[in-house]
């Protein structure tokens, strides 16, 4: 009996990842690469974002948070709805997590029952399909 489990021998490698690590190698190789698979910005973190990361960790914000995000985090999404979009938006009514992929999935979760239908629009990431 090995160590892993015969489940993890079925998953295969990150679609997303695998065109993502050809774009790095044209680059490196000097090809000139826009890379739209995963996502990021093609700039670096601003200085000001970067000096606020560092703040939070010198004030020791290094903890879990809740699932639904900080507060304060939470209280800016709702005063930039309230402000730039004039809608009633409370930080209750606020929901932050890590990426588009994890909002969609825990929407999917909260909110599908066995036997309904959910429609994938094409194009969708490589990773839902």
């Amino acid at each position: 009996m090995g160590l892993l489990s015969e489940a993890l021998s079925r998953v295969e490698p990150s679609a997303t990842i695998a065109i993502s690590q050809k774009a790095r190698q044209l680059a490196a190789a000097g090809r000139d690469i826009i890379a739209l698979s995963a996502g990021e910005p093609d700039f670096d973190t601003p200085e000001h974002v970067r000096n606020a990361a560092i703040a939070a960790i010198n004030a020791g914000k290094t903890r879990y948070t809740n699932v639904d995000g900080i507060i304060e985090l939470k209280e800016a999404v709702a005063a930039k709805f309230r402000r730039d979009n004039g809608l009633e938006v409370t930080a209750a009514d606020c929901f932050v997590a890590s990426g588009g992929k994890q909002i969609i999935f825990n929407a999917l979760m909260a909110t599908l029952n066995p036997g309904d239908e959910v429609v994938v629009p094409v194009p969708y990431w490589v990773s839902l399909s």
